[in-house]
């Protein structure tokens, strides 16, 4: 097993010696027991620990809670919560910081490494999703050089579909040259499709460039294809079932 750095923000000197010889025979590597949320600063800027184990009653009061405030403020480093409250004032709080899991005191050693293991696992999933999604964004550039890419002349003027035609200059979608009447949202789904005409847009790539405010989820894009496809006069946008829509490449057919 890979020797994760842990650092142990725990003031009760007994507990915190019992963490440390707990998670060393687990195959940890502790590189910090701290008693304070200035120490532990000073250490979590200098050792960037995988994960960080944080007693919620530092100094006899909610100072745990602060400390990983800052934490997810200043690092995204995960963080788990020791704590022996049960006061739903406490435990409301704290989970407000969205912690990566509970410790209860006394802990349980099979509890704590099964604790650390699935907040580490949530963490790569997590890192790799936000990894995932930073390389499905379109670039709104980006895309401007698709379209252009896609001209047949000189004009700038994508054909797609029958008949269908978007001119980039004024943003506007024309069937048999008449134009097709469409909302923010739907002309900038359908430039994204013909921007990649032949290719999948998948429901990422639609809520990152679609959608400039959070909250768009899959069912947002099923709706706005729902309302494009009534719009247009043939159905030429196609589900690629469970990843997306496409518009066909004639082109290259």
């Amino acid at each position: 097993m890979e020797k994760h750095k842990i650092i142990i923000v725990e003031d009760d000197e007994i507990t915190s010696l019992n963490l440390n010889m707990s998670l060393q025979k687990q195959g940890y590597r502790v590189v910090a027991v701290c008693d304070n949320t200035m120490q532990a600063k000073l250490k979590i800027s200098s050792i960037q620990p995988d994960i960080i184990i944080i007693d919620i009653s530092l100094e006899e009061s909610s100072d745990g809670i602060e400390l990983a405030k800052y934490i997810k403020e200043n690092y995204g480093i995960p963080f788990i919560y020791l704590t022996s409250y049960t006061n739903d004032s406490i435990i409301d709080q704290a989970k407000l910081t969205e912690p990566y899991g509970y410790i209860v005191k006394p802990f349980d050693p099979g509890s704590l490494h099964a604790t650390i293991q699935m907040a580490l696992f949530k963490y790569e999933q997590e890192h790799q999703r936000e990894e995932s999604l930073e390389s499905l964004k379109v670039d709104k550039n980006n895309l401007e050089n698709l379209l252009y890419a896609k001209r047949t002349s000189s004009k700038p003027i994508v054909n797609f579909g029958d008949d269908y035609h978007l001119d980039i200059s004024l943003c506007e979608t024309f069937y048999k040259n008449k134009k097709i009447k469409l909302t923010k949202k739907e002309n900038a789904f359908l430039r994204l499709l013909v921007a990649q005409l032949g290719s999948v847009v998948t429901f990422e790539q639609a809520m990152n460039y679609v959608w400039e405010e959070n909250g768009a989820t899959e069912n947002s894009v099923r709706t706005l294809v729902w309302r494009l496809r009534n719009k247009l006069e043939t159905d030429i946008i196609k589900n690629a079932s469970g990843i997306g829509y496409y518009i066909e490449d004639e082109t290259s057919a």
